[in-house]
């Protein structure tokens, strides 16, 4: 199918798409980036508009990236997005979840990125999930958002480690990131906008940066609930910007009458989905 909608679907047509794929009745198989699709659990953790902020958000403030880290990288949503939008990167994902990896190496396949997209089965912060001088241009994060026993859980293991701090929180994210940055990289993440004390204090344990951030508001009117952080290493800014923040205006995904916003219909374009 070339048009949806009316709107014609940009990219690649990958190899999944040329045959009838097999989805069993627990999965889905959905649309994510033009053509890529990506299988889901149907009652497990599903992709969001936090993960493709991130990965249109950092492949934006690092467009020629050829090396590319996704920590966390749970059923690669932040990756395969990444990897629709940076056709000549080489891609290494690392994640814990046995069933979030399964589906992950699933979508891969479908997508036609096995010859440039590693899919690492192992906690981030171990020390032998990355080699010590592995480098990448582009790290990506969707850190969970909450300590555990801060909030009701879920019904689903998958989604419990994909919002809880089960294996990590947002210093261990930007510590890895920072480690593993080339010179001059850039590490995107997503974290909520009332945590920001927590997402600065991150940077400057791990020696970075926070160059530029931008709060997404869900609805117009409302307080902006995430932000996107574009970071790197203080040691590869000058001086004078090593303490200071370029605050964009906030993305404002909905309008007060529940449109789609125009900005975000054009952002929604340009990672190869409808407005």
């Amino acid at each position: 199918m070339t048009h949806f909608r009316g709107w014609a679907k940009p990219g690649p047509v990958p190899p999944g798409a040329e045959a009838r794929p097999d989805v069993p009745p627990d999965e889905s198989l959905d649309a994510i980036s033009g053509h890529f699709r990506l299988f889901q659990l149907r009652d497990g953790h599903r992709f969001s508009t936090d993960d493709v902020l991130t990965a249109w958000y950092g492949s934006s403030w690092a467009p020629t990236a050829s090396t590319v880290l996704d920590l966390g990288s749970g059923i690669g949503s932040v990756g395969m997005v990444a990897a629709w939008r940076l056709p000549g990167a080489r891609f290494v994902t690392i994640e814990a979840q046995d069933e979030s990896v399964r589906l992950a190496r699933k979508s891969a396949v479908y997508n036609g990125l096995a010859a440039r997209y590693e899919i690492r089965h192992g906690d981030f912060r171990d020390p032998q999930a990355l080699g010590a001088d592995e480098r990448f241009d582009l790290v990506l994060g969707s850190p969970p958002y909450f300590p555990l026993g801060t909030g009701v859980e879920g019904d689903h293991p998958q989604k419990v480690q994909c919002r809880f701090e089960v294996r990590g929180d947002i210093s261990d994210y930007v510590r890895v990131a920072v480690a593993h940055l080339a010179l001059g990289g850039l590490f995107a993440c997503v974290f909520p906008e009332n945590q920001l004390a927590r997402a600065e204090q991150a940077a400057a344990d791990a020696g970075a940066v926070i160059v530029r951030r931008r709060p997404v508001v869900f609805r117009e009117g409302d307080a902006p609930l995430v932000a996107l952080f574009a970071m790197m290493r203080a040691s590869d800014l000058p001086e004078n910007m090593r303490q200071r923040t370029w605050v964009e205006p906030p993305l404002v995904i909905r309008t007060a009458d529940s449109q789609v916003h125009p900005e975000y219909a054009a952002v929604k374009l340009s990672f190869g989905f409808p407005p």
